[in-house]
């Protein structure tokens, strides 16, 4: 499997892209970004400098991954969501990328289309935030998170299916206890 970039997409010189990543119309990846194997970058996205992708990664149409993000294994970023790198903006006194403020999504998580995710947070493994959602703060592992701000409205399975009761995923039988503020996985039924 090779690279494929779209006739009308720009990547920068010295971009990182892995075996089997498309890149498509009119997205721009920044020189020094990062970007595993078998990604899919949406139509009229921008993948910013020392930006980090993992393997198998979804960003669907104009999705903004700035500076300072990191994305694991197999994240999900929907239609339009957009990450900041910067808690106090302003247009007249940048402060240069060694003080942007850093995001880790941790591998699976999924991002809602038109979800905003303030910096400086890490989102747990396998959370869901829902459409428009605004993530203010760290998100738990299987957190599903919701509202502006965002706040945990329940719990979801490696699958995506919302955990009920006795936290045992109704669609795929895995099983799941509290661990800290988030979910583990510990077997299947």
């Amino acid at each position: 499997m090779s690279v494929y970039i779209h006739p009308t997409a720009v990547v920068d010189e010295g971009a990182q892209l892995g075996e089997g990543t498309k890149v498509w119309h009119f997205t721009h990846v920044e020189g020094t970004a990062q970007i595993g194997e078998g990604c899919s970058i949406g139509q009229n996205s921008y993948v910013g400098s020392r930006t980090i992708i993992g393997d198998r990664c979804k960003l669907q149409n104009n999705v903004s991954i700035y500076e300072g993000v990191t994305l694991g294994n197999g994240v999900f970023c929907g239609p339009s969501c957009v990450f900041t790198n910067d808690l106090t903006p302003r247009a007249l006194y940048p402060k240069g990328h060694e003080n942007f403020v850093p995001t880790v999504v941790e591998d699976e998580a999924s991002i809602g289309a038109n979800a905003t995710i303030v910096c400086g947070h890490r989102i747990g493994r396998c959370a869901m935030i829902g459409a428009g959602a605004v993530v203010t703060r760290d998100v738990p592992a299987h957190a599903l998170m919701l509202g502006v701000p965002a706040e945990v409205r329940g719990h979801v399975c490696t699958c995506g299916e919302l955990l009920h009761g006795k936290m045992i995923c109704s669609k795929c039988g895995r099983q799941f206890e509290q661990d800290g503020e988030g979910l583990r996985e510990v077997g299947s039924v």
